[in-house]
């Protein structure tokens, strides 16, 4: 299974549309500012599972059906998913992490820095894929089974050589 990980679009789309394009993911977690993105990407490509979380700037702006934490399990892996602003990571990431350990994640995702990150800590993956509307970084997660997965950041460029 590979899941295309997104934050932090901005209303920019065309990264994304690039990402959907060459990677070809199963899956796509879009983990906040500017949801609306991730429903245009998903009428564009109805065939892919979206989960979307609300963050920072979509206050007021999405349906209340969008959570500010999502936890879901992808082939026996528990993913905590959160734009990240309701857990101070501009300044660190201890309550995330808390959080993600609390209850049981495998793999924790954040957005908000427009930084990407991606690292183990503890035996536990933690990604923030950056910006994809500004500059443009996404993560993809590759997942075989339970414990089985590999993740990396991408940017333009990476979408380049794929070609």
């Amino acid at each position: 299974m590979k899941i295309l990980v997104l934050s932090d679009s901005h209303g920019v789309l065309h990264f994304m549309r690039q990402c959907m394009d060459v990677i070809a993911p199963d899956a796509v977690i879009h983990l906040g500012d500017t949801v609306r993105d991730a429903d245009a990407l998903s009428a564009e490509y109805p065939g892919v599972r979206f989960f979307s979380i609300a963050g920072n700037c979509d206050d007021g702006r999405v349906p209340p059906e969008y959570p500010e934490v999502l936890v879901q399990d992808f082939m026996g892996n528990r993913v905590y998913m959160t734009h990240g602003h309701l857990h101070g990571v501009k300044m660190f990431l201890g309550k995330l992490l808390a959080d993600g350990q609390q209850c049981g994640a495998d793999i924790i995702l954040y957005g908000h820095t427009h930084a990407a990150d991606c690292c183990m800590d503890g035996g536990c993956l933690v990604m923030n894929p950056g910006a994809a509307g500004y500059g443009g970084s996404a993560g993809v997660i590759e997942i075989k089974g339970k414990g089985d997965f590999t993740a990396k950041i991408i940017r333009p460029w990476d979408l380049e050589d794929a070609k």
